[in-house]
């Protein structure tokens, strides 16, 4: 190899390791869904949301009124979970353990234990605080985020599509 080859090859090397390592932080393993509904927090059952950083909520496919998706992928729900960063912040999870997904094709829904959601079958725990990231267990996927913003007593969750 010539010189030239060598440093070609070294770059796309590079680029494909830094690929590799992009797509776990990323969330491509649950099937998007079309997801976009918006929570307010005159709701008497987000009213906590709004005061309490660290506190989170659970949405289901009973939660319609509010949009679409709220069930999440495969009806297992959408969390919603404040994280006190910087005033008012917002993340939103799908509750579908990826892990699970991906090893057994197994859509199970995590439960929420404090700051972690965990799976009740493989017993991953993954940091809400965290962008979703995998603390323990076998896991090595973060939970599939979805876009927040808030916007005065409200907060809309949407995705790309």
């Amino acid at each position: 190899m010539s010189g030239s080859n060598v440093k070609i090859f070294f770059i796309i090397v590079v680029a494909l390791l830094l690929t590799m390592s992009c797509d776990r932080e990323k969330n491509e393993v649950i099937p998007d869904i079309t997801i976009d509904f918006t929570i307010t927090f005159s709701d008497p059952e987000f009213f906590d949301l709004y005061y309490s950083p660290g506190t989170s909520s659970l949405l289901s496919t009973s939660h319609r009124h509010l949009g679409l998706g709220t069930g999440g992928y495969d009806g297992n729900g959408i969390i919603i979970y404040n994280t006190g960063l910087q005033g008012f912040e917002y993340s939103a999870y799908d509750r579908t353990c990826p892990h699970c997904y991906v090893t057994e094709s197994a859509s199970v829904a995590v439960n929420i234990d404090g700051v972690y959601a965990v799976c009740p079958r493989c017993n991953t725990n993954y940091a809400l605080g965290a962008s979703g990231l995998p603390q323990s267990g076998p896991g090595q996927y973060y939970l599939k985020n979805y876009r927040t913003s808030f916007t005065g007593y409200s907060v809309r969750v949407w995705n790309k599509r």
